[in-house]
């Protein structure tokens, strides 16, 4: 069980303000300034600053926030090992390609052994993120971009990012040059997703951005996504691995390098969780 005074910490870090964190604490806000005042005197450090009128942290306090969040995460595996059941729990989160089209085959083999049990949320990326960072994750497999300063990760794969349209359209199979594209009605992820986040980058390397295109459609699900490019509403950019996935569309590039991306497995940092990788992964 945590310091109360590190209770008062996590809950200012979670809230970036001593009257929020006070009223989730149910304790007063002068007691939020000592306990944090107390912190800072044990380890000779300041935790929080105001700057133009706003609370933030130093780099000390974010460090210490992420050795306490993988301290909590380490007291709960401790807790799941003290029970008497012989069951292995994992519980994983996966962004939706992954989720719904890459580790099949990892959830079937790891489910047909008697002793496991498994909690798998699919969502985007953002949401994810926060949920390991709520310690409701061990950890999760992630498409998008993450912070490396706050989570530690093992590659779990490259996949190529494509476009994707009918098989009449004019550019399945072709290189696409920037204005072509702009043309097109584009149907992408909502925010927070790994994929919307990876087209934006792309187009921020030819200075344009969603809102230039044609027309911008914007949904979270990659099943209805397929069936609107199938039925010619416009264009979309997804996964090779999600393309191959239906033989009635089919593929192009934007003009210059090919996107590459990684699939990671992404994790708090200082967690303790390469047994439960490795019963996830059979290795």
């Amino acid at each position: 069980m945590l310091d109360h005074r590190i209770e008062t910490f996590m809950a200012v870090c979670d809230v970036m303000n001593y009257r929020k964190a006070a009223e989730m604490l149910h304790i007063t806000q002068p007691a939020v300034t000592q306990h944090i005042q107390f912190l800072e005197n044990e380890y000779g450090c300041r935790l929080f600053l105001y700057e133009n009128r706003k609370l933030t942290k130093t780099p000390q306090a974010c460090l210490l926030e992420d050795h306490i969040r993988a301290i909590r995460q380490r007291e709960h595996a401790l807790r799941q090992k003290l029970k008497s059941s012989d069951i292995r729990e994992l519980k994983i989160g996966a962004t939706k390609t992954i989720g719904d089209y890459v580790i099949t085959d990892h959830i079937h083999y790891f489910l047909s052994q008697p002793d496991t049990a498994l909690t798998l949320i699919v969502d985007n990326t953002e949401h994810l993120l926060n949920l390991l960072l709520e310690n409701k994750l061990d950890y999760a497999i992630i498409e998008g971009y993450f912070d490396k300063k706050r989570y530690d990760s093992q590659l779990y794969r490259k996949e190529p990012f494509v476009g994707i349209c009918q098989k009449n359209h004019p550019f399945a199979g072709r290189e696409v040059k920037i204005d072509e594209l702009l043309t097109e009605t584009i149907i992408h992820r909502e925010e927070g997703s790994g994929t919307r986040a990876i087209l934006e980058e792309k187009l921020m390397g030819y200075n344009e951005s969603l809102l230039r295109f044609h027309r911008h459609i914007c949904i979270s699900s990659f099943k209805l996504i397929l069936d609107l490019v199938k039925a010619g509403y416009g264009v979309s950019f997804v996964y090779d691995i999600l393309a191959e996935s239906d033989p009635d569309i089919t593929t192009f590039t934007i003009q210059g390098e090919p996107i590459i991306r990684e699939f990671n497995i992404v994790y708090l940092k200082h967690a303790d969780v390469q047994e439960k990788i490795d019963w996830f992964l059979h290795n």
